[in-house]
């Protein structure tokens, strides 16, 4: 990546780029019109992640579900819940930072609830961020993890679904510590146990899964002391660890295997009306147990909030 960062602008309805230089904080932009915030953005330094990290390619597919599927639904409620009550402890003009806000779907929730702060998404990845241009309006910057840019630090940072891409995770949060301000919260999403792994993972170009205590375990090594964490989608894991089973099973003797995982990977995307409300409802029953902090034992997904020590 070069020394720029694409700033993503609202305008006319169109996608417009500014460039934040190093060592400047002036935004340079084509034609109109102004950053719709007055953040100062200064880079830090070269990409260090090489390693491609997410298909791209998976984009516009999942941003034609994410609004009704009720993996997605469900998990915006989780980050909702637990970002609204971190969020009653800052005063109002917060900073809100989401690394890898891909098509912005976890953003537009955030925007709601951080409502009193000021919400940032970044992402490695133009694609992602201009479907995500279509769904909030909070400043979106092209910018990769080793080299975010900004001068200032955040309350708040969030990791979606993100830590599982990443080859050095604990060398990942390290470096996102120094993003936080002291005693400042970072919010995790991953996908749970390694017993789970499947074709899924490996389209989603995914390192890992993890465990409760594996998650804890490295982010006391980054420097952070967690103060929740919980599994959940609990209902879902009977299910998913038998799905699973059935297609590491099928594709062991499938005559074109990448074909099939492609085909199940849009299956698993569609939306079945009555069958996707009636698993919405029955996770969010969940909801109430992860806002007031209870541990829940097992589940296909988990959640960390972790404080900068």
């Amino acid at each position: 990546m070069v020394t720029d960062y694409n700033l993503l602008l609202e305008g006319c309805g169109e996608v417009h780029y500014g460039h934040v230089n190093r060592n400047s904080y002036d935004v340079s932009m084509m034609p109109t019109p102004n950053p719709p915030n007055d953040l100062p953005f200064a880079a830090q330094s070269e990409n260090q992640s090489d390693v491609v990290s997410y298909d791209q390619s998976h984009f516009p597919s999942l941003f034609a579900a994410e609004d009704r599927h009720f993996w997605f639904r469900m998990r915006n409620k989780v980050i909702a819940a637990l970002v609204k009550r971190a969020a009653a402890r800052y005063p109002a003009g917060y900073r809100f930072l989401e690394i890898g806000c891909g098509n912005g779907n976890v953003l537009k929730e955030l925007e709601v609830v951080c409502a009193q702060g000021q919400v940032i998404g970044i992402d490695l990845f133009i694609e992602g961020l201009r479907f995500a241009r279509q769904r909030v309006s909070a400043p979106l910057i092209q910018a990769d993890i080793y080299a975010l840019p900004f001068n200032v630090l955040f309350e708040m940072v969030g990791l979606f679904d993100v830590l599982e891409h990443l080859p050095d995770d604990v060398d990942i949060l390290t470096h996102v510590r120094e993003s936080l301000s002291p005693d400042g919260l970072l919010f995790i999403t991953v996908p749970a146990y390694r017993s789970l792994w499947s074709y899924a993972d490996r389209l989603a170009n995914h390192k890992r899964r993890y465990t409760r205590e594996d998650l804890e375990r490295k982010l006391g090594e980054a420097g952070f002391a967690v103060e929740y964490a919980s599994y959940y989608m609990m209902s879902m894991l009977p299910i998913v660890w038998l799905s699973r089973k059935r297609s590491n099973f099928n594709l062991q003797y499938s005559e074109n295997p990448r074909v099939l995982e492609r085909e199940m990977f849009q299956n698993e995307l569609k939306i079945r009306p009555v069958m996707n409300q009636f698993l919405y409802h029955l996770l969010m029953l969940e909801i109430p147990f992860i806002a007031r902090h209870f541990h829940l034992p097992f589940g296909t997904s988990l959640v960390v909030v972790a404080r900068r020590i």
